[in-house]
């Protein structure tokens, strides 16, 4: 994207928009990134590579993810996005059908290449004889960002249902899905039963995204009121994390019980905590983002910022590739040493570097051209919705490499999902 094309975004800007809304999502993109980039840490000594989870290697670490586990944000500004989207194509007569199928175009493009390329990649790689355990964990590294877009094209999916219950009961929806949230993690945790907890992706992460509705229709202003949610919110994952079963970290680190995979209630109740404090910076946020300079930011990292998100893992593994392949410069230094952490700096610049070269050559499929085709059936991108979650989800758990070799239909089958359905079509032509 030119500087021009920014500019002209930032000229069109219109005075009634929340643009701390922007800010948070561009805010929680650059968390998720730099903590990606120094929790997973890399060691390359005499020729093997081990990937190192530097939570687990500096314990004092994990009470910061309370801080850095950044997900109920995202949930947080598209809950606002989302309801204020589909009550303009509600007003307008539009179906689900024809929402859903813009929404899943506008998440999904960015994605295809990147499941292209990684199957590419994984298939000539284990044809030359790389190890499939080495594969498997370069795959599943560089797709770990997957598993959000499952989670969030879920969500997205049943806004019409969450934003009517909202609409109807308003504060006693939310208080409804923390319970069973709740019912749910003790299905799942007393009966040792993982598979159950997933049901919380949904749960949980569509009561954090009606927060946004409540944020949207103003239920959430005031000082009063957002100390108060963060105050119940903060308490409440405190109790749970002190006398149940959930472990400090917000990031998975391994264990019997994690509270992000699959998610848990500690998750909804963390994303009370962060959003009622960082809901209380709203009005000085707003009056910053009045000037150009931090606007012009906030709209660069919005309009590529799910290329960003998708790519910076892929980014990290290539740089590992290459430092490998040179012998591994660097790479030799054990996590959370103070030379560790001295030489991080230089670890994240040269990131952010490859990273960029992602971003601006891949960033335009961000760009689709307007929609002009008529309304789908319904049938069409909710077969796209359960291709994109279920293809995604497995993803990112265990990478597209089993120990049979390359799980193929695993990358194809989102791909395959929104191509046959028609929701990102091969070409267009002139009037469909």
């Amino acid at each position: 994207m030119t500087t021009h094309t920014v500019s002209r975004l930032v000229e069109a800007t219109p005075q009634t928009r929340n643009r701390v809304v922007d800010l948070y999502r561009a805010v929680a993109i650059t968390v998720v990134v730099l903590g990606h980039w120094l929790m997973a840490a890399v060691v390359v000594r005499d020729g093997d590579v081990s990937l190192v989870n530097t939570l687990e290697r500096v314990p004092v670490l994990q009470g910061l993810t309370w801080v850095f586990q950044v997900m109920p944000l995202f949930f947080l500004v598209g809950g606002y996005a989302n309801a204020t989207s589909w009550r303009s194509a509600r007003a307008k007569g539009a179906t689900w059908a024809g929402w859903q199928r813009a929404r899943l175009r506008r998440l999904m493009t960015p994605v295809v290449p990147l499941l292209l390329t990684w199957l590419v990649m994984v298939s000539v790689a284990h044809a030359a004889g790389v190890p499939a355990d080495l594969l498997r964990t370069a795959s599943q590294t560089a797709l770990v960002p997957t598993w959000f877009l499952a989670a969030y094209v879920l969500v997205v999916a049943v806004t019409p249902v969450t934003l009517r219950l909202w609409e109807r009961l308003g504060w006693w929806s939310v208080l409804g899905g923390l319970a069973l949230g709740g019912l749910v993690d003790y299905a799942s945790i007393s009966t040792g039963q993982v598979l159950v907890g997933f049901v919380n992706y949904l749960v949980v992460w569509a009561t954090v995204h009606q927060l946004g509705y409540a944020w949207r229709d103003g239920r959430l202003d005031g000082t009063g009121r957002r100390l108060g949610l963060s105050l119940v919110g903060l308490v409440g994952v405190t109790t749970l994390v002190a006398l149940g079963p959930y472990p400090l970290s917000m990031i998975g680190i391994g264990g019997e019980v994690e509270n992000s995979y699959p998610t848990r209630i500690t998750m909804a109740l963390l994303g009370m905590a962060q959003i009622g404090l960082a809901l209380l910076a709203e009005a000085p946020l707003q009056r910053w983002l009045q000037r150009r300079g931090p606007w012009t930011a906030t709209v660069a990292v919005n309009a590529r910022i799910m290329t960003l998100y998708l790519w910076h893992l892929t980014a990290m593994v290539v740089v590992v590739g290459v430092g490998v392949l040179l012998g591994g410069p660097g790479m030799d230094i054990d996590p959370g040493t103070a030379q560790w952490w001295q030489t991080r700096p230089v670890w994240v610049a040269v990131l952010a570097a490859v990273t960029f070269a992602l971003v601006a050559g891949l960033g335009r499929l961000e760009d689709p051209p307007a929609e002009t085709r008529p309304a789908p059936r319904t049938w069409q991108p909710l077969l796209a919705t359960v291709a994109v979650c279920g293809g995604l989800a497995v993803m990112a758990r265990s990478g597209i490499v089993g120990d049979g070799g390359v799980q193929w239909v695993w990358p194809l089958l989102p791909v395959a999902g929104l191509v046959a359905t028609r929701v990102v079509p091969l070409r267009r032509r002139a009037g469909i």
